[in-house]
């Protein structure tokens, strides 16, 4: 009788590592998956970025320091490594956008032109699907995190060797403004 109850401890045991093991497993590669839904995102807002720029110099000549900050702010971006080290890049390249469109205020014509128009709204709509990814990333990462964190995971993370990821969220409150798109 003692062996039974013994072999059922063992079992259960067994049963609840191979659970826990798997969940973490599970939560780490959605989190994978939503860091690689950010980056494909990503890489859509920086592919549209030089043609926007270009339809801009079309109109607005004289604002050659700000096409430059532009492309180094998409450069710099499209290079960072690391959750943080994106996340003050992209938001570097958020404030250079703005920067853009604010620019293009100043040129009716430019408004009213259908590329940019068109731009816009693709940028928009990628801004929103930006969003949309880091919420999905943190999400991903929260619930990872809290499994790690919790006893008696904790245990079970600490013994495989996961580890707790960073989110991915802005450095200040100036960084947290989305891009204005006006039309």
């Amino acid at each position: 009788m003692f062996e039974l109850i013994v072999l059922i401890i063992v079992v259960v045991l067994a049963l609840w590592v191979v659970m826990a093991f798997n969940g973490l497993v599970t939560l780490k590669n959605r989190a994978k998956e939503a860091w690689a839904d950010i980056d494909v995102q990503l890489k859509r807002r920086y592919d549209l970025i030089p043609n926007l720029v270009e339809t801009v110099k079309g109109y607005a000549t004289h604002e050659k320091e700000l096409f430059e900050n532009v492309t180094k702010a998409r450069t710099n971006a499209m290079s960072a490594q690391g959750v943080q080290g994106k996340a003050d890049a992209e938001n570097m390249l958020s404030g250079t956008l703005k920067s853009l469109f604010a620019v293009s205020e100043n040129y009716p014509e430019l408004k009213a032109a259908q590329n940019f128009l068109a731009l816009q709204n693709e940028l928009t709509d990628t801004e929103d699907k930006i969003q949309a990814a880091r919420r999905f990333y943190n999400t991903n990462v929260r619930d990872l995190n809290i499994k790690i964190e919790s006893f008696p995971t904790n245990l079970m993370a600490n013994a495989f060797g996961f580890k707790a990821m960073e989110l991915f969220q802005t450095a200040n409150e100036a960084e947290r403004q989305p891009v204005a798109v006006k039309f």
